[in-house]
């Protein structure tokens, strides 16, 4: 596997340029099962999750131009069960079976895979699809499922809040009969923006971004084109790149309004922040000052962003407590700051981060995604030179990261 090898004590100053957003991409592209005109989608980020989506779409028999505009016209879809080999690469697949489901009438899809950060049940997913009038049997970690004619719309009450179940719950009662209601209903900017690519194609889509959304059902969907939404977690990275290195980054290509709650709790740390219609600029002279931040649905503070400002923390004048109350296993990195000198305690759910001046390079070993991307920027601020290792974690979810932190004056190699 393919390492870092990242020469550290680096200040991180210049402009950079924002993907879209994966998890708005992901469960976008599945969507396009639901009509057989061809769809056009800009902003799509050249990730290892996103080509595998494309791969699932065309073995279930879709026809795909990737451009620099993506074309997909899954008209010649003729294949309702995924294969295991590609399933259990990306946690994004369970999205196929709510638009195959839709299309077909049955659907049979293995277990979803992705990043090892905890708990996280299907059981959204399945019970929900149920109550619209799916029958589903589960064995052997295969979900076998039908239904007879449309989705029913029907109220839906969440019992917790769940990005993924929202999506699928949308996806279901875009082509149902009558109106589906979801309460509790996920606010995040990627639902709005899975709403507004749907209503393009002919959905009737209300409420997307509130915890109430109301879902028309139509007959059938047209062909259109949308552009993907900046990625959020991507940029909230690089603005921590900054203030971690005491550099000065401009992100461009992004929506601020889409970060408030952690714009907020970098000015706490000490930045100097300036935003612009679709650009945010943080400027950090000075060494951070620790925060403390408990994780929420949006609009709080996104659990992907997390261990980002754990390394903050770590370098931070005092001592910042960080909880994670969306999953429970997600501090399978603090290990690997411990062996970089930091001195971060875990309590249950919660991390105590006795902050230090600076961190010793180390060889360290990436766990999951967003943990992947803080260990790099660790190694661009630590002493000395830092190895690190199972970055296919990394360009999952982060276009070409190290391309960019090098133009932004790191010094990361390829091993």
């Amino acid at each position: 596997m393919d390492k870092f090898f990242i020469i550290g004590n680096k200040n991180l100053n210049g402009k950079v340029f924002i993907s879209g957003s994966k998890n708005a991409a992901l469960p976008i592209l599945f969507m396009s099962i639901l009509t057989k005109e061809t769809i056009k989608i800009k902003n799509v980020p050249n990730l290892t999750d996103i080509n595998i989506a494309l791969k699932l779409l065309k073995y279930l028999g879709a026809t795909i131009k990737n451009e620099k505009i993506l074309f997909i016209n899954s008209d010649s879809i003729n294949n309702f069960s995924p294969p295991l080999y590609l399933i259990k690469k990306i946690r994004a697949s369970i999205w196929l079976l709510a638009p195959l489901l839709a299309r077909f009438g049955k659907a049979k899809i293995f277990f979803p895979g992705g990043c090892k950060i905890g708990k996280r049940p299907i059981d959204l997913h399945i019970n929900n699809l149920i109550k619209l009038g799916a029958k589903i049997h589960v064995k052997n970690n295969c979900i076998n499922a039908s239904i007879k004619g449309r989705f029913k719309g029907k109220y839906i009450l969440m019992k917790k809040i769940s990005v993924g179940a929202t999506i699928t719950i949308i996806a279901a009662a875009t082509l149902a009969e009558g109106t589906t209601i979801i309460e509790n209903a996920a606010k995040e900017p990627e639902i709005v923006d899975i709403a507004n690519f749907l209503n393009k194609l002919g959905a009737k889509i209300i409420g997307a971004g509130s915890n109430k959304i109301f879902i028309k059902g139509v007959l059938k969907l047209r062909g259109g084109r949308h552009r993907i939404i900046p990625d959020r977690i991507e940029t909230g990275t690089f603005l921590v790149a900054a203030a971690a290195s005491k550099g000065n980054i401009t992100c461009y290509n992004t929506e601020p309004k889409h970060l408030q709650s952690v714009l907020i709790k970098l000015i706490e740390a000490g930045a100097k922040i300036r935003t612009g219609k679709d650009w945010i600029q943080l400027d950090m002279k000075k060494r951070p000052n620790s925060v403390n931040l408990c994780t929420a649905p949006y609009p709080g503070f996104p659990t992907d962003m997390q261990a980002q400002f754990a390394l903050l923390n770590t370098i931070s004048k005092g001592i910042g407590s960080i909880t994670d109350n969306i999953f429970e296993n997600r501090f399978h990195y603090v290990s690997e700051l411990i062996n970089m000198g930091a001195k971060i305690k875990i309590q249950k759910n919660t991390i105590m981060c006795y902050g230090i001046p600076i961190l010793s390079s180390a060889n360290v070993v990436c766990m999951d995604l967003r943990a992947s991307a803080t260990l790099v920027l660790a190694g661009c601020i630590s002493t000395g030179t830092t190895i690190v290792n199972n970055i296919q974690h990394l360009i999952r979810g982060y276009e070409s990261f190290h391309i960019k932190l090098n133009r932004l004056g790191a010094d990361i190699k390829i091993i």
